[in-house]
């Protein structure tokens, strides 16, 4: 079994909350690879050097500046000092963007009515690499920069990697599949943290995005979520960070079916 992780939300702004997290994954028995997001951070630091932002359906528009923040923000700042803390937990991480090693390939995103800038969509995964990580007892953490090939960097969305490589790699492993945030899962109500659904299927995320209860940052999560459960991957899951390392009945979030 391989466990890939995604963590994002306010989990990774929040200095305790992420060493709780981390204390949880480092326990967190068998293969494992950590992929995160960048949380506030990078819209802080945008926000500080007066360069604008524009979120568009939970997703980023990277300018050739934005594509400077988050570059250093994400494979610097946050990558390492994840790396750092689980280093002093004894879990063996090596920190990766998806240039290192060739990981992750991506194209520049073309759209019909929307310009996203520096913005990568996935093409190719280099399992071979993170299999031989994983198979010397290494667990990669992998921040969300990518590369055309060309010499050009790409700012990608953290959950889509999760996907790609969980699809990738349950190729030739079994592989459990989990989005670690803020919440306790997918809710029915937004304001509620107890409105949590235990089991999601299609029709009822697209009753619940039609009715606009799901929005924003939730939709791309989500459309990946079903994308690895319509795969070969075994397992797909919504949680609170909190639950991170918990199996069987005593994990609290959403099976994606």
């Amino acid at each position: 079994m391989i466990h890939v992780i995604k963590i994002g939300g306010n989990i990774i702004d929040d200095v305790t909350k992420l060493d709780d997290f981390l204390n949880r994954f480092a326990k967190l028995k068998g293969s494992k690879i950590l992929i995160h997001g960048g949380g506030k951070l990078a819209t802080s630091l945008a926000k500080d050097l007066n360069i604008e932002q524009q979120i568009i359906d939970g997703r980023r528009i990277t300018d050739a500046e934005t594509l400077k923040i988050t570059t250093m923000v994400y494979a610097g700042l946050v990558n390492k000092t994840i790396v750092a803390k689980l280093q002093s937990k004894a879990c063996n991480a090596i920190g990766l963007s998806g240039v290192d090693g060739n990981i992750i390939q991506s194209s520049k995103r073309v759209h019909p009515t929307i310009d996203y800038g520096w913005v990568g969509d996935v093409e190719k995964i280099n399992a071979g690499f993170l299999q031989s990580l994983i198979d010397n007892g290494i667990v990669p953490v992998i921040s969300p920069i990518t590369h055309d090939g060309k010499g050009n960097l790409l700012n990608t969305n953290a959950d889509t990697i999760a996907t790609e490589v969980a699809m990738v790699l349950s190729e030739t492993n079994e592989v459990n599949l989990r989005f670690c945030f803020e919440k306790l899962g997918v809710l029915t109500n937004p304001e509620l943290d107890g409105s949590w659904l235990r089991i999601l299927d299609k029709k009822e995320y697209e009753s619940l995005k039609e009715a606009q209860i799901i929005s924003k940052g939730m939709l791309p999560k989500l459309e990946n979520a079903f994308r690895a459960n319509e795969s070969n991957v075994a397992k797909v899951e919504i949680c609170h960070a909190d639950y991170a390392n918990e199996q069987g009945e005593s994990f609290i979030g959403t099976q994606i079916i």
